[in-house]
């Protein structure tokens, strides 16, 4: 699981160069592009809500980090993975096909080992995180 959880981040990049490289990632549908520019939007929000040197790509927090209450983690308690798991699912269904569906799929279940195993260090390290949980949703606001 803490394999999964570390190449997390490499699969989901790989999946989106392969997606972008064999021409399944984009398409001149305007659903999907309106999509894929809110993924790429809510991903630079949500980046941009940390502070300076606070950002980390690893699932443990960093020493001396806060937990996020503002920008988009206030509905949601993972933007970025939920801005890339929009990306990438658009792409997909505007090319759909069984190959790009596996794809998809191995990228969600990436993240979803991810987002449980980050959210176990969250909950040992920010006596917060319990009541931040029960108020937002992991993906997508007020629902999941």
């Amino acid at each position: 699981m803490k394999l999964i959880s570390k190449s997390a981040l490499l699969v989901t990049i790989l999946a989106i160069l392969y997606l972008m490289i064999s021409g399944n990632l984009f398409t001149r549908s305007p659903f999907v592009i309106a999509g894929q520019l809110f993924a790429v939007a809510l991903s630079v929000w949500a980046r941009r809500s940390f502070q300076a040197g606070q950002f980390s790509i690893h699932a443990e927090p960093s020493e001396g980090s806060l937990l996020l209450f503002s920008g988009p983690y206030r509905v949601i308690r993972h933007p970025m993975y939920a801005a890339a798991l929009l990306l990438i699912w658009t792409g997909i269904l505007g090319h759909l096909s069984i190959s790009n569906v596996v794809i998809g799929l191995i990228v969600l279940g990436v993240i979803v080992i991810r987002i449980m195993t980050e959210e176990q260090f969250l909950q040992a390290r920010y006596p917060d995180f319990a009541e931040y949980s029960r108020k937002t949703k992991r993906i997508i606001p007020f629902i999941i």
